[in-house]
């Protein structure tokens, strides 16, 4: 079948592709940008990359015609924008406007449980698209998932902030609303197992793993697994505007993000029975092996998608990536290094594997420094560090940075900083004729952007000298 998988670079989308494809599908995946394609695919016959915006009409026709199924996984957490359910209804009007002239036979939706007569707005703007995606050209699935628990997903990673950092927690009373998480593996499993199954056509399932949990539970359950004592203790004081600092403080979310999950987690998420377990031949986990699963990926370097890898996990970059790949040459500060090579091999891996826990070769407390500052002006700090340690492609998070371009065979390596800063910067590294070229350019705006730049000119002077030194170390 030819299958059509939107949001392909998103947490959902990145991990269905390869299950897709070795069912023998021929994958179509729409890309807002074209530098987010994961170079790993380049060669594969069986998949394509189209850049497509589903809130520009003229960018659809690059959707082929001849398309069997669709995975729409375009959701509003993903979107920083505060009018995301204006977006998202717009995004959902065009996507069917435009698969109702394919051949299409089947749409499947994954959405979020939504039984609750009070939800949040991103739950009830989900549920609006439930609404506006039926047609009477194909066929509609809807799986609606409870929380969703795996190596890289907010969920995940929010909790293990909360319980590898904190002995004691002092949390707001939204910690014992009841919920039914979900294991990654049973969702993907729910997606790629529909594909074709006429059993599910025009049907909306709710898919939940087999426990109701409290969110308190759920922290004191992944303590239990890490080994870990942990105290929690909730207090009824707490606004939800407080409440969202207080995430956005501890965990390494952005507040924007927080604010959308209090608002979420006031919701009991808790599913309807049905036979699509049964239906489906899958028999979800319980949570301690879900998040038991997520640390045998952490400790293998498997993760293959994040929600830190999401551009509203800084909330400054927000268009595509072609704004940023060409650093200004004019009305910019340049601080440029370089050094010669020894071991072009040893170079290369120490640069794919800087920030996170490796840290920044020189001066790692300074850059912890600068990282708590912004987080303390609300910045996103370097909390979010790095989803593999080794490995990085576009549109990956680098502690207050996003990867803009990355391509090894081409020695080159180009960060834009998602700080708080008076101005835009870019950190570049690039291998030529056995040379190393660092580059850090910053354009500053107006007179803050200068008097920043000087502030900081004398710690640059001996940072940036230092990390090129030890870049180069043949050890």
């Amino acid at each position: 079948m030819k299958i059509l998988v939107t949001g392909a670079t998103g947490y959902i989308g990145k991990r269905l592709i390869p299950l897709l494809l070795q069912d023998g599908h021929h994958v179509v995946c729409t890309v807002r940008d074209k530098f987010r394609i994961d170079n790993t695919y380049l060669q594969d016959d069986l998949i394509d990359f189209i850049e497509v915006d589903f809130l520009k009409p003229n960018t659809l026709a690059e959707i082929p015609r001849d398309i069997d199924v669709a995975f729409y996984l375009i959701h509003s957490m993903s979107n920083a924008s505060d009018n995301f359910q204006n977006l998202e209804k717009v995004c959902a009007v065009n996507f069917k406007k435009k698969l109702e002239q394919t051949t299409v036979q089947q749409v499947i939706y994954l959405s979020g449980i939504t039984n609750e007569a009070n939800l949040s707005k991103h739950l009830q703007s989900r549920k609006n698209v439930e609404y506006l995606l039926p047609s009477s050209t194909y066929n509609l699935t809807i799986f609606k998932a409870g929380i969703i628990v795996g190596s890289g997903s907010s969920s995940f990673e929010i909790i293990r902030d909360l319980v590898e950092k904190l002995p004691f927690i002092i949390a707001p009373k939204w910690l014992n609303t009841k919920t039914q998480p979900i294991g990654i593996r049973d969702v993907l499993s729910f997606l790629h197992k529909s594909v074709g199954h006429r059993d599910v056509y025009n049907k909306s399932y709710d898919i939940f793993g087999p426990e109701i949990l409290t969110y308190k539970q759920m922290l004191l359950e992944f303590a239990e697994v890490r080994g870990l004592k942990r105290h929690i203790s909730t207090v009824p004081i707490m606004t939800p505007k407080l409440s969202s600092y207080w995430l956005y403080f501890v965990t390494s979310t952005s507040y924007k993000l927080a604010s959308k999950l209090v608002e979420s987690m006031g919701v009991p998420i808790i599913g309807k029975p049905s036979n699509i377990n049964t239906l489906l031949s899958v028999q979800p986990m319980t949570y301690k092996t879900a998040v038991k699963l997520a640390f045998k990926k952490i400790e293998q370097n498997a993760i293959i998608s994040s929600w830190k890898d999401s551009l509203i996990s800084s909330g400054r970059l927000n268009t595509n990536f072609h704004h940023y790949i060409n650093i200004p040459k004019y009305g910019c500060f340049k601080d440029y290094k370089e050094r010669p090579v020894p071991n072009i091999e040893i170079t290369m891996n120490k640069i794919w594997s800087i920030g996170g826990k490796t840290g920044w070769y020189y001066g790692t407390v300074l850059w912890k420094i600068r990282g708590g500052i912004d987080k303390f002006i609300g910045g996103i700090g370097l909390r979010r560090g790095r989803t593999n340690p080794v490995e990085l492609s576009v549109g990956d998070a680098l502690d207050f940075w996003r990867v803009i371009y990355a391509d090894k065979s081409k020695r080159k390596l180009l960060l834009y900083a998602e700080m708080r800063l008076p101005g835009e910067a870019w950190l570049e590294f690039k291998i030529e004729n056995n040379i190393l070229k660092q580059t850090a350019t910053f354009r500053p705006r107006g007179l803050a952007g200068r008097l920043y730049w000087y502030s900081v000119l004398p710690f640059h002077g001996f940072i940036f000298k230092g990390m090129i030194k030890n870049l180069v170390k043949p050890i």
